[in-house]
C-alpha cells in the first residue's frame, strides 16, 4: 500500500534516506535484514524497531518491516503510529485481514484519522466486503476531499457495488464480482430421464 508513505519518518516520502540519499543510522544491513543481537532478537528499543520497520517498508521490504513492526506493536499495543505502519506492511504483504484489524483499531481509537479510515476501506475491498469499504472510503474522502487516491478508491468500490446490483446490466460469467446463480433443483437437464419418465 504505497499511498501514504509520508506517514513514517516525519512526513518525507520514503523517509529512510537523508538529504544525500544515504540511509540513516540504524538502517538495516545486508539488503533489508534488520540488525540483530547475538540471540537473534532485533537490537534497539521499541522506537528503533518502529523507525527501522518504517524504513524497510519505504524501501520496499514489507515482510521484513512487518516482523519488526509486529514486535513493536506487541511491546506498545496502544501506539496508533506503530499499528498503522504495521497495517501498511501487512497490506503490502497481502495479509489483508490482519491489515484490516490494525486499521480498524486505529480508526476506532481516533475516528478522525482519515488514513486509518482509508486503510480500513481498501483492506475491506481486498477481502470482498465492498459495503464496508464504501462506508470507510466515504469517511476518508469527506475528511480529506482533495486526496485523489482516496477518491479513486471510493469510485472503484462504488462501481463494483453498482455492477453487482446490475446497474450496468448483468455480469457475465468470469467477470470480477460475478456470482453464479444457485442450481435450480426443479430444473432438469435436457435428455435426462426423470423419476416419473418411462425408460
Amino acid at each position: 500500500m504505497d499511498d501514504g508513505q509520508e506517514r513514517v519518518d516525519g512526513g518525507s516520502p520514503g523517509g529512510a534516506a537523508g538529504p544525500d540519499g544515504a540511509a540513516g543510522e540504524g538502517a538495516p544491513a545486508h539488503g533489508g535484514v534488520p540488525a540483530q543481537g547475538s540471540s537473534g532478537e532485533p537490537t534497539g528499543d521499541v522506537y528503533d524497531w518502529f523507525r527501522r520497520g518504517g524504513r524497510l517498508l519505504a524501501q520496499g521490504n514489507p515482510a521484513a518491516a512487518e516482523q519488526l513492526l509486529a514486535r513493536a506493536a506487541a511491546a506498545e499495543p496502544h501506539s496508533r503510529s506503530i499499528r498503522e505502519t504495521l497495517a501498511r506492511a501487512q497490506f503490502d504483504t497481502g495479509s489483508y485481514e490482519a491489515a484490516l484489524e490494525n486499521f480498524r483499531a486505529v480508526a476506532l481509537a481516533d475516528p478522525s484519522d482519515d488514513y486509518a479510515q482509508f486503510g480500513w476501506g481498501v483492506a475491506a475491498a481486498r477481502l470482498g466486503d465492498f459495503e464496508t469499504s464504501a462506508e470507510h472510503l466515504a469517511l476518508a474522502v469527506a475528511m480529506r476531499p482533495g486526496t485523489e487516491h482516496y477518491q479513486a478508491a471510493l469510485r472503484q468500490t462504488r462501481a463494483t457495488l453498482a455492477a453487482r446490483a446490475g446497474a450496468f446490466g448483468p455480469l457475465l460469467p468470469g467477470a470480477p464480482g460475478y456470482l453464479a446463480p444457485p442450481p435450480d433443483p426443479d430444473a432438469r437437464s435436457a435428455g435426462e430421464p426423470g423419476a416419473d419418465d418411462e425408460v
